[in-house]
């Protein structure tokens, strides 16, 4: 009987050995598993990160080709222009025009006649009240007038 009854203990202390290795084999398990989660959520955060900066790269960049086939179109338009312009500069009539409108210069049996419009007189206020007053129909009332006069849509 002595020895059934060491059995019985080694059979005990057996059955927690191996429960206790067991367990520990769970927990490893259990922690592997919860590190390699953590890891695959961090590597979807950073997926999701890159994903939202290359698309919002690709929207700016979108735009910024927008905006420069804009400008070259108008470069284009304004090129066009520039060139009729140059073309209307070469002809005879057109220097003619800019003598006589710009330069002030006649022709042959021509007589040029200028009027000069005198400047209007600047006032110039000299006492307190007087710039006061001044300076108040100036900046201010002027503003309430042309507002006044604007139409209404």
């Amino acid at each position: 009987m002595p020895l059934d009854h060491v059995n019985t203990i080694a059979k005990d202390n057996l059955k927690d050995k191996l429960h206790k290795e067991q367990r520990k084999k769970n927990n490893k398990i259990k922690f592997y598993h919860s590190f390699m989660t953590i890891v695959l959520l961090l590597c979807v955060c950073q997926i999701g990160y890159s994903a939202l900066l290359n698309i919002s790269k690709i929207v700016i960049y979108r735009a910024k080709i927008i905006k420069s086939n804009d400008l070259k179109l108008k470069a284009e338009k304004k090129n066009k222009k520039l060139k009729e312009e140059l073309n209307n500069f070469n002809s005879l009539q057109r220097v003619e025009s800019i003598a006589r409108n710009n330069l002030k210069m006649a022709a042959e049996n021509e007589v040029l006649v200028i009027i000069n419009e005198p400047e209007p007189e600047t006032y110039v206020p000299k006492t307190f009240k007087q710039k006061f007053i001044f300076f108040f129909e100036e900046k201010i009332a002027k503003k309430f007038v042309e507002q006044d006069s604007l139409p209404v849509n």
